[in-house]
């Protein structure tokens, strides 16, 4: 194992943790292209047959094949995808279809639900054939070698066309995702390497020798105007030095996190105005982990706003509400149009801080007139080193999960040890505010699972007059039946109860990216719990440096 605080935890490590001297790979996969539907596969047009040109009938499977979702019923969803739809027609399919409602798509739909369905049917020797197939993908693709090491890449698969869904009511959803062409592609590799091949026919965008970054492919895709990235394997070295350093910070801001509250609670009481904003921001941030709020990329429409953007309009004031006095309640779309919803007690000079920043202001104002990110930031950096607002985030989370953890576990059976930790990781989902929408399949698998508890129910009662009336040596055995049959019980039940209470909680997120892990691995040697019921196999690989470090005493 490692020292608890390691200097340097990978062994050979690249000069500043990104810095990298050698970079060859093969490029990217590019989407397949697209494959005209069936003849007998037609589409109708105000009840009449019409044959599409290629390009519209592609971009018409994208909606068939959404039928069944409930996008396809949202009138943004609809108008959005109808308008880009039309860009794509010949002008005399643009001159007869007007409409979106006089489009019948069922055929289509019904060929993808029968495609689908073939797939789940395929025989074991059909599965193999892809299955090599995609294995001869990943040996030619999937490995890049980076200082003589050989990296494994995270996604080498550049993402097909398709409509674009966002998260929340996202403004965008429904428009179209553009194919992404060798021509908007960029290369990134070593001057010396052997450079990828671009398909027949067709010159990569740009090949690049930068090697102050770790991405190998990057392309801007046409919905949010952003910059998409082929990186390495969150497994691989760079990654998982970075992870650690990341948590290093969030663990040198416990040390000097009460100086830093210190200093905002004196600045709330600053003769600057500009001191006051920052330091009442700096308390959202803290107390809250709300995210700072970067600017939004040109030309995204999304109103999102986070702590340092929050207009007037985003907060109402209660000097007492529900019992509670100096109440704030927060109300905006925060990143991907999730909506922030948030009634909080604050300390009064906070609240009345608030009052005379709203002073002569209009709802659509600055709340932080005096405020932005990058003023934030740089005061955080005068505070200590790498110190950022997304730092404060990462480490609310994990002392948050080590607190709750500590609270919430007990000497029980495994299933109970694991509802506690996905307790414990739930609260911090909740003050990060990582929602979901509740799954399509959710009351399905729910009365599934009941029909389960009934059934095991059942068994019980009926072990349980077996045991009653049992002569005494066959007593042991049934009653060793009866306690297992408990045991699946429990392990049903408690699986409900997480599923239940999970239904609109994303938990991935902040396992992911914002918990030490090596608090989660010390919790499980600490209780005896094999690490696999915590990370599935693509976790443990991405925290394999935290599983070989960490301690079963462990402190975040």
């Amino acid at each position: 194992g490692f020292a608890r605080t390691p200097q340097v935890p990978f062994g050979e490590r690249a000069t500043d943790g990104s810095k990298w001297s050698f970079l060859e790979h093969k490029g990217p996969v590019m989407a397949a292209p697209y494959e005209p539907l069936p003849s007998n596969v037609r589409f109708f047009y105000d009840g009449k047959q019409m044959k599409l040109s290629p390009e519209a009938e592609e971009v018409a499977t994208f909606f068939a094949k959404m039928l069944d979702h409930e996008y396809t019923t949202k009138d943004t969803f609809r108008k959005n995808f109808f308008k880009d739809w039309r860009k794509e027609m010949a002008s005399e399919e643009k001159s007869k279809i007007t409409d979106l409602k006089k489009c019948n798509f069922n055929e289509m739909g019904e060929y993808f639900k029968a495609q689908s369905e073939a797939r789940k049917a395929m025989t074991k020797d059909d599965k193999l054939k892809i299955k090599v197939e995609n294995e001869r993908l990943l040996q030619e693709y999937g490995f890049c070698i980076m200082d003589n090491h050989k990296e494994r890449i995270a996604n080498f698969r550049i993402e097909p066309p398709g409509l674009f869904r966002g998260r929340g009511d996202h403004p965008k959803m429904g428009m179209l995702k553009r194919r992404i062409r060798p021509e908007d592609i960029i290369i990134n590799c070593s001057k010396g390497s052997k450079h990828p091949k671009s398909p027949p026919g067709t010159k990569w965008k740009e090949v690049r020798h930068d090697n102050k970054v770790t991405w190998l492919v990057s392309w801007t895709e046409n919905i949010q105007g952003a910059i998409k990235y082929i990186m390495l394997n969150p497994s691989s070295r760079i990654k998982g030095e970075k992870d650690w350093q990341k948590y290093e910070t969030a663990r040198n801001l416990k040390k000097c996190v009460e100086r830093l509250r210190n200093q905002y609670r004196e600045d709330w009481k600053s003769k600057e105005m500009r001191i006051r904003q920052r330091a009442v921001a700096l308390y959202f941030i803290d107390k809250l982990a709300l995210r700072a709020g970067n600017e939004k990329e040109e030309g995204e429409s999304a109103d999102t706003v986070g702590c340092c953007s929050l207009r007037v309009e985003h907060i109402n004031l209660y000097p007492e509400k529900d019992g509670q006095d100096f109440v704030v309640e927060f109300d905006f779309l925060g990143k991907d149009s999730i909506r922030y919803y948030n009634k909080v007690p604050v300390e009064k000079r906070v609240f009345k801080n608030l009052q005379l920043f709203m002073e002569n202001k209009q709802p659509e104002d600055d709340l932080f007139d005096r405020l932005n990110t990058s003023i934030l930031n740089k005061h955080l950096q005068e505070l200590m080193d790498g110190l950022t607002a997304k730092v404060f985030r990462t480490y609310n989370a994990s002392i948050t999960l080590q607190q709750q953890l500590k609270e919430l576990t007990t000497d029980e059976n495994l299933p109970a040890k694991i509802l506690s930790y996905n307790r414990a990781n739930r609260a911090v989902a909740i003050l990060c505010n990582h929602q979901r929408a509740q799954p399509k399949t959710f009351e399905k698998s729910m009365q599934n699972l009941q029909t389960k508890i009934d059934a095991k129910k059942d068994q019980l009662s009926d072990a349980k007059r077996d045991v009653k009336s049992a002569k005494a040596d066959l007593k042991v055995r049934r009653d060793e039946k009866f306690k297992k049959l408990e045991e699946q019980l429990m392990k049903l039940e408690v699986q409900a109860t997480d599923r239940e209470e999970n239904k609109q909680i994303a938990l991935g997120t902040s396992k992911l990216n914002y918990l030490d892990p090596r608090i989660s691995v010390a919790w499980c040697k600490k209780w005896g719990i094999p690490i696999e019921k915590i990370y599935n196999k693509t976790q443990r690989e991405k925290f394999a440096w935290a599983i070989d470090m960490a301690e079963d005493d462990y402190e975040f």
